[in-house]
């Protein structure tokens, strides 16, 4: 009792030496096209959220969410402004069979907006066995009864602090309490319908203090002491995203927000939901063991090389793997990669996966695996390019902005769903920032050449791939490795003419008869390689580094 008593005063006494400051977001986005915190807002997000409790299948709890912008961005959170909430990434840590999560959250709400006007039918639909998690609190600063939005509340947890007065938002009196006193009403209703509470500190902004890390917010400090006094599970998602953000480069801690300092892109708002889950999964408090029964990925999908050695993770399209099974089909020149490596003194790890291109190797959460994976004097090549300049929105939805710049649009796909698209280089930069966080060394390879023999000699696609891999070598100094021409110098050494027949038809008639001959390293059409083609890219690679004086070529067979 006296060790519980002495962490309360601690608490508390942290409570009050913090400063009382509120983020003022900025108004709605013209995409959302609505004002927050309006009749027309909440009407519209009504409609596009499911109602509270219709989610529950069966006798099975409901996970409610409490939240702002943060967790449900825009008024639908469909993401067509480009921004996230991470409420929506949220159910994938949660077993559907077991438990259904209700994002209920809507942006502009305070903890005392959400708690008139969108907390009653929440706690009407309470059930005994039900979680409510409650993170709410971005937008508690301002006007105390102004026409438009009249949310704020008094800073602190004082319990009997209060302010009355008309309320021209809603034209009647009101009484504001303090951040704590909202957060006890929260708990207290909870419990009296037999569910259980769970308070959760707020998403970091985008802001550095003096130590250059990212802020961490008072109403923290606010939420820690209501838990500890009620008895409350409390996770610190503020410290634990924090965390992430303070090891992350100064540019990615960017991306990882858009539009502003505080609404996330799909980077963050992913990123958040995987602090949220770990926050809950990994408590020591007990009383959240049965919704941990109900919980799943959690544990980071990463390769468990079984020897540790310096590990070569190799990521790219079907060049790079294939079928690799078939001495008469489709190779990738990394399943090759033991050609040219000595297996003895370094582990070779073939993440590659056929048909994706920069961005769907990220979407699809293929990178995030070698990313968990990396450690310091690993090494990882990354190589990108053949369907990377497709249809930005079809089903496949692999195309990408050409281009090296750092740019981005919000595009509407034709299955209906908004995706924001980077640029060629900046997934490319991205993946190469990731690797150096880790202590990894990134090298960049060239797209492998195709079986086309334009002018007597095989295509070079040097004005476009090799002009951006060139342009992101000059931005970030990753080493590189010219595949494209290291392989194309061989194959025009074996194959080429000097030059074409001047009549059309026999310049056609040889040109079909280099494509034939240069077949030999191809399989099926122009661009995958056969065993023996891989394994010629794969000598290529080693050239590269050997030209280099790269560090990985040391391991390579003598």
């Amino acid at each position: 009792m006296k060790r519980l008593l002495t962490t309360l005063i601690a608490i508390l006494s942290a409570v009050v030496a913090m400063p009382q400051v509120f983020d003022n977001l900025p108004d709605p986005t013209a995409a959302e096209q609505v004002i927050d915190n309006t009749p027309d807002s909440i009407a519209k997000a009504l409609q596009a959220r499911p109602a509270p409790g219709s989610t529950r299948r069966g006798q099975n709890p409901v996970l409610f969410l409490v939240g702002n912008s943060t967790m449900r961005n825009g008024t639908l959170g469909n993401g067509n402004n480009g921004q996230w909430g991470w409420g929506y990434y949220f159910p994938k840590y949660f077993n559907a069979r077991k438990i259904s999560v209700e994002n209920q959250a809507l942006g502009g709400m305070s903890t005392r907006t959400f708690y008139t006007d969108l907390w009653p039918a929440i706690r009407q639909a309470l059930q005994p066995g039900d979680w409510v998690l409650v993170s709410i609190g971005h937008n508690d600063g301002g006007e105390y009864f102004d026409q438009r939005r009249a949310r704020a509340v008094i800073p602190g947890v004082d319990p009997d602090t209060m302010y009355i007065g008309f309320n021209q938002r809603t034209q009647r009196q009101d009484t504001v309490y303090s951040y704590g006193r909202y957060l006890r009403l929260y708990i207290n209703e909870v419990r009296a319908r037999g569910a259980h509470p769970i308070l959760m500190s707020l998403t970091p902004r985008n802001a550095i203090d003096a130590d250059g890390r990212i802020v961490r917010k008072p109403q923290t400090e606010w939420a820690a002491y209501i838990a500890a006094v009620e008895g409350v599970p409390f996770v610190d998602l503020n410290e634990i995203s924090g965390q992430k953000l303070d090891s992350y480069s100064a540019w990615k801690q960017g991306y990882h927000f858009l539009g502003d300092k505080i609404h996330t892109s799909k980077f963050g708002a992913e990123m958040n939901a995987r602090s949220a889950a770990e926050g809950l999964f990994y408590s020591a408090n007990p009383a959240l063991r049965p919704l941990q029964t109900m919980m799943q990925n959690v544990e980071p999908s990463r390769f468990t090389p079984s020897k540790r050695k310096p590990v070569v993770y190799f990521t790219g399209d079907s060049t790079v793997k294939n079928s690799d099974k078939d001495d008469n089909g489709m190779w990738g020149w990394a399943s090759q990669s033991a050609t040219v490596f000595d297996t003895t003194r370094v582990t070779l790890v073939n993440a590659g996966r056929a048909g994706r291109s920069t961005r769907t190797f990220i979407k699809e959460g293929l990178w995030e695996r070698v990313y968990n994976s990396l450690q310091p004097g690993d090494f990882v090549t990354i190589q990108f390019g053949h369907n990377d300049i497709c249809p930005i929105t079809d089903n496949k939805g692999r195309g990408v902005i050409p281009g090296t710049q750092d740019t981005l649009h919000v595009y509407h796909m034709d299955n209906g769903d908004y995706e924001v698209v980077y640029s060629f280089g900046w997934y490319l930069r991205k993946m190469i920032d990731d690797a150096r966080e880790k202590g990894a060394t990134p090298i960049l390879v060239s797209l492998t050449p195709r079986n086309e023999w334009p002018g007597g000699k095989v295509e070079r696609r040097d004005n476009t791939y090799g002009r951006w891999y060139r342009e992101v070598v000059e931005a970030t100094g990753v080493e590189f490795i010219d595949m494209h021409n290291i392989s194309a110098d061989f194959l025009d050494k074996k194959f080429a003419l000097k030059r074409l027949p001047d009549d059309k038809e026999k310049a056609r008639e040889a040109i079909a008869k280099l494509k034939e001959k240069a077949g030999v390293y191809f399989k099926q059409d122009h661009t995958h390689a056969s065993k023996l083609g891989a394994q010629m890219n794969a000598q290529s690679f080693a050239k590269g580094l050997r030209q280099n004086g790269s560090e990985l070529a040391k391991y390579l067979k003598k």
